[in-house]
């Protein structure tokens, strides 16, 4: 498997108030394994079969929010956050350097939605999001999803492949590389702008089941998305955003 470039989703992080809780749930419901990570206090690092691909901290500072966020791999960090800035989002947290980790910056897109962007130490192989345990779709709900996605495409070199009409609802817009899409982007009014990250489950019906037992809310489905794949939308315990996908079954 190649390894990241600049525009990939290389990790994800959930900031929650109780990352001791949310470690609990998410082993419970996605299968993941968990484990303090070395060095970092307070962090614990989530692995799939293929590997760290998560973590769990608690939100930095008074007010911080709670939620899932996705790190990029950009080429050069204060490059891109500059980039961003210059292209109209915020940095939050300027360039900074993690020892044995990398290079990460916190940066709001123009219309609010939060990314990090980050160059590891180490090459990050690219994952077979299609396997159980993987994040496998990464999901824009924006005010202006032209404008960001207008965003995204200078910043990270992100491209249209397709789009659908979801009618009143305007155009669903699906991204990536070259090589396979990433995720989706459209307008949703009347909500802060927010990103949702897909996990891939074997069983959605049965995880859904097992995050209802702990505590989690389901906000939308389980149902069926274009392609025969099935997904739930959900809020774990702590209120955090978050989904989970299932393949087309053949």
């Amino acid at each position: 498997m190649a390894n990241a470039t600049h525009g990939s989703f290389v990790w994800y992080d959930v900031l929650s108030p109780d990352p001791d809780a949310a470690v609990a749930f998410y082993r419970d419901v996605v299968g993941w394994t968990a484990r303090p990570f070395a060095g970092t206090s307070g962090y614990t690092m989530f692995s799939s079969a293929q590997g760290p691909l998560a973590g769990a901290i608690k939100p930095e500072g008074p007010g911080a929010p709670a939620q899932w966020i996705g790190n990029v791999y950009v080429d050069d960090v204060d490059s891109a956050a500059a980039l961003a800035r210059e292209l109209g989002g915020r940095v939050l947290q300027p360039p900074t350097d993690y020892p044995a980790i990398g290079r990460l910056a916190v940066i709001l897109d123009p219309q609010g939605a939060p990314m990090n962007l980050f160059r590891p130490t180490q090459p990050i192989p690219l994952r077979e999001t299609t396997r159980p345990g993987e994040v496998t779709w990464c999901e824009l709900l924006s005010s202006d999803h032209a404008a960001a996605f207008a965003f995204y495409g200078r910043l990270f070199g992100w491209r249209k492949l397709r789009g659908f009409d979801m009618g009143p609802r305007g155009e669903y817009l699906i991204f990536g590389d070259a090589t396979r899409e990433v995720g989706g982007v459209f307008t949703s009014a009347g909500t802060p702008s927010r990103w949702l990250y897909y996990i891939q489950v074997a069983d959605l019906d049965a995880a859904v089941v097992r995050a209802q037992e702990q505590g989690a809310k389901v906000t939308n489905g389980p149902m069926e998305v274009p392609g025969g794949a099935r997904v739930a939308q959900l809020r774990d315990p702590q209120g955090i955003a978050f989904a989970l996908h299932e393949n087309a079954r053949s």
